[in-house]
């Protein structure tokens, strides 16, 4: 058969059906019909339709004479284009639409008695959706694919099974939708679109660290702690432990300028213990001289610390270990400026500065000054100490593996220390600029300051605007940065005098500049 037969067959045997209950039509009331064929095509359907309205032979619109019938409805199985203008047509000679006709009628079927219809014409009953399949031997067999159910809150719940439906063998198109817009892909949700039936909505794309992973979502679902969505946020997946190693390419690069300056600290030192009688040596105070070199290198040394996995000993220790050397190192660069100073206002005749010169000053000023930063680490120590941790939340696809450092307060009130010591050792190394040439190592001590002093105020902004493992190297690289500029501006002309010019480092050429004030 051909489709089209199959069409005809389905609605013949179907008014059939509906004559022969007395329940539907009673008083011998039948329903006729009229069947026409269109092969899909729009001039026939018009046609068709044009032929319905009129009673003569030929079709002449908006005239009637003689037929009595009354049309109630018009099935037609067009394509959507034609279907629109159809119902526009038949909307001028009033034709009734389904749902209107049925309004303040009963409904019966074939299973159960007659069910009235509301005000609204909706059906108070729960309908049975029945496909009807016309077998070869152009019986019909009726089979259930869904039904219509209304729930206790007023609303219809439409159930239908997609597998339970049979198409004719000649249906090759794509099968209806019961939306208005496409289905909403996995990794996006639904939303809902106001003044507009529920099955219309559009689709947004899931929000950050949100997933959803079947089609027409109606939320997404927000991924554990330890995992992160996926590009497509169609799945979680686990995050990245990151910390600053030395397998990396910055951990590495740190590394290796670690043990560079330390080396160079260490040939400096070797240097001066080597040529501890000459002069240079001897007028810079030998034991402040070792002692700042020493402090140097552990700084350089204490940077370690902050490389590699963050465990609980290194998260204690890090911070207190580089403030207390650091510390030391300042103090001792003080304890020379203000040794400068003293010795200078010593050389006076009659002056009584002369009992504070000595060894004695320029220890006191170094544990003095370490001690008040000893002290204030152990309170840190005690009160919120420094702890391993992991931060699951600053970055959205890693976990930072990270040392928290209890107290924020305690933290920048050891950088400050060391920041008012460093302030004090600049102002003093100013003013003392201009003494004469034998004692002058307080020009050097002013730019050593300057140096300190401007790597530490940059240092803070950049810490604060950082997280993770960038921000352990912005520390790190301040550490090394200013510890180079205490050994650099300090010692290398100093070395360079005594390894390159030994000419220069004698007692009569340190005289000589001292009697011309240079």
């Amino acid at each position: 058969m051909t489709p089209s037969a199959h069409s005809r067959q389905g609605i013949i045997s179907k008014a059939q059906e509906i004559n022969q209950n007395p329940r539907i039509f009673p008083n011998n009331i039948t329903l006729g019909y009229t069947v026409y064929e269109n092969n899909f095509d729009p001039r026939l359907t018009y046609n068709a339709v044009l032929d319905l309205l009129p009673s003569a032979q030929e079709t002449i619109p908006n005239y009637k004479c003689g037929r009595q019938n009354h049309l109630l409805a018009v099935l037609e199985g067009s394509e959507s284009d034609i279907s629109i203008d159809v119902s526009s047509l038949l909307s001028t000679y009033k034709v009734s639409q389904l749902h209107p006709f049925l309004r303040r009628y009963q409904f019966h079927n074939t299973s159960v008695c007659g069910k009235d219809l509301d005000e609204n014409g909706d059906l108070e009953a729960n309908l049975d959706i029945v496909n009807m399949i016309i077998l070869h031997n152009l019986s019909i067999l009726s089979v259930k694919v869904g039904s219509i159910e209304r729930q206790a809150s007023g609303e219809i719940k439409l159930t239908i099974d997609q597998d339970a439906i049979v198409w004719p063998p000649w249906y090759r198109q794509m099968l209806p939708a019961s939306r208005c817009t496409q289905s909403c892909l996995p990794g996006h949700v639904k939303v809902t679109l106001e003044r507009k039936p529920i099955c219309c909505y559009d689709c947004s794309p899931c929000g950050e660290g949100t997933i959803s992973s079947q089609e027409d979502a109606d939320h997404c679902t927000r991924c554990p702690e330890d995992q992160h969505p996926n590009l497509d946020h169609t799945q979680c997946i686990p995050k990245v432990i990151t910390f600053l190693s030395y397998q990396e390419t910055l951990g590495i690069l740190l590394l290796v300028l670690v043990l560079f300056l330390s080396t160079v600290t260490l040939l400096t030192l070797g240097i001066f213990i080597k040529y501890i009688d000459t002069p240079i040596v001897k007028a810079n105070n030998r034991d402040l001289t070792y002692i700042l070199l020493i402090s140097l290198l552990l700084s350089f040394l204490s940077s370690l610390l902050f490389i590699g996995q963050p465990r609980r000993v290194t998260c204690l220790l890090r911070q207190t270990v580089f403030s207390t050397i650091f510390t030391v190192a300042i103090s001792s660069v003080l304890a020379k400026t203000i040794t400068v100073v003293v010795a200078f206002m010593a050389a006076k005749p009659g002056s009584r500065m002369r009992k504070w010169l000595g060894k004695s000053l320029a220890n006191s000023i170094v544990l003095l000054c370490s001690t008040v930063q000893i002290g204030l680490c152990l309170i840190w120590l005690g009160i919120s100490p420094p702890f391993p941790e992991f931060d699951m939340q600053s970055h959205h696809a890693q976990i930072i593996w990270q040392c928290n450092e209890g107290s924020v307060a305690m933290f920048y009130g050891a950088l400050g220390y060391m920041g008012f010591l460093a302030a004090i050792s600049f102002t003093v190394a100013f003013l003392a600029r201009k003494l004469p040439g034998a004692f002058n190592e307080a020009k050097l001590i002013t730019f050593s300051m300057l140096v300190f002093c401007s790597v530490w105020v940059s240092f803070v902004p950049t810490y604060l605007s950082t997280k993770g493992k960038y921000m352990v190297a912005v520390q790190v690289f301040s550490i090394l940065a200013s510890s180079a500029g205490l050994l650099g501006c300090i010692f290398f002309s100093k070395c360079y005098i005594i390894v390159m010019r030994p000419d220069l480092n004698i007692r009569d050429h340190l005289m000589m500049k001292s009697q011309d004030g240079i």
